[in-house]
């Protein structure tokens, strides 16, 4: 397979918000972005793979589709995955491991159709998986439909390399992107998290301004594929353009000291810190920037994991009549499990999204209009 022969690109994404990353990549430039249940497919070559890797804040992970085939039984999945080119995508001293799904098929045995591909692919290179390596080839087998797709990304592509410290319940930077771009932001005006935590709200936003690439500062998994040319990937991050001039701050508050500690380091580590602000300050305590007004953006505590959920319907209503009472002109952008803590703000939100899955809840965004 040559460096630009056409593959299936799928994009993982977060499930009720595939518009939102197809949008993001259909913006970059990726061709046929199409969203699908759990993300969006796109095609191109090895570079494309490696450029969504690099580029895109709302993927979760980077599938390269290998093969795709019809598999009523065991023996079938066997032949089929022995004629995929394992020794034109794998490279012999790099461990691997097989990780195969089943839903609604013939083939219902999840750890028999890992063993037949993994069989497969060790005949084809001489060497057996390793349980615990980085590089994934991942079998899925749906209505008999067999995909095999290698994960490109390595680690989850929430971890952009300069979070090192957070807080208790931390939100993807993946998932943090695609709701700043839910509500409409796109790196023009000020965003404002008073709840701020480790500073992925802020830190994400003020990437999103600067137009940083959000993989600048990390390896991914294609690096030990056979397909990878280290001077083309050295060549496509030497043609990253210089950060965008901006005018716009991102601010950040939070009771807590340790966690404004952290987020200052955090955005410190990626290099945003010359347009952020983070601030040791109660809600009650709040009052807009100077400047125009733009988005504040929250992920307060909703008592599912942190908190007491009694004690957090004050807290919400005294967040809400401090944005109702000093944040003329700003939309405001809450997320949260409880339907309850959003109402006690009593703001009127315009827009609810459908439930979205995070930390193990299902969670909304609730979006008001310019306050007025």
């Amino acid at each position: 397979m040559t460096q630009d022969a056409p593959l299936e690109i799928f994009l993982s994404g977060t499930p009720g918000f595939e518009h939102l990353l197809r949008d993001e990549a259909a913006a970059l430039g990726f061709a046929e972005a199409t969203a699908v249940p759990g993300g969006v497919t796109c095609a191109g070559g090895w570079p494309e793979v490696w450029r969504a890797n690099l580029m895109l804040r709302g993927a979760g992970r980077v599938l390269a589709r290998v093969a795709r085939f019809r598999a009523m039984h065991l023996a079938q999945l066997d032949k089929r995955a022995r004629k995929v080119d394992w020794a034109g995508l794998l490279r012999p001293d790099i461990p691997y491991r097989v990780e195969a799904t089943c839903r609604k098929s013939r083939i219902y045995h999840a750890g028999a159709a890992t063993e037949r591909v993994e069989t497969a692919i060790a005949d084809a290179l001489g060497v057996k998986p390793t349980e615990k390596a980085g590089l994934t080839i991942r079998v899925r087998i749906e209505d008999d439909l067999c995909e095999i797709s290698l994960d490109t990304s390595g680690e989850g592509l929430h971890k952009r390399g300069h979070k090192q410290a957070i807080g208790k319940a931390p939100m993807r930077e993946t998932l943090a992107a695609l709701f700043l771009r839910a509500c409409g932001y796109d790196g023009s005006e000020p965003v404002l998290d008073p709840m701020c935590g480790s500073g992925t709200f802020v830190i994400e936003a003020a990437e999103m301004a600067l137009g940083l690439a959000p993989g600048r500062a990390r390896a991914f998994g294609f690096e030990d594929l056979a397909s990878f040319d280290a001077a083309a990937w050295t060549a496509l991050n030497a043609d990253l353009p210089a950060p965008n001039p901006t005018d716009q701050r991102f601010y950040g508050f939070d009771r807590d000291a340790g966690a404004i500690a952290n987020a200052t380091a955090n955005a410190d580590r990626a290099g945003v810190a010359e347009v952020t602000s983070f601030t040791h300050q109660a809600v009650a305590d709040l009052t807009p920037p100077d400047g125009p007004p733009g988005l504040v953006i929250v992920n307060p505590p909703y008592g599912a994991r942190i908190g007491n959920r009694n004690l957090l319907f004050a807290l919400h209503g005294s967040f809400g009549t401090v944005m109702k009472e000093r944040f003329k002109g700003w939309r405001v952008g809450i997320v949260t499990s409880d339907k309850g803590l959003a109402r006690a703000t009593g703001l009127n939100f315009r827009n609810v999204s459908a439930p979205i899955p995070h930390g193990g809840l299902k969670v909304q965004l609730f979006q008001t209009a310019p306050l007025k």
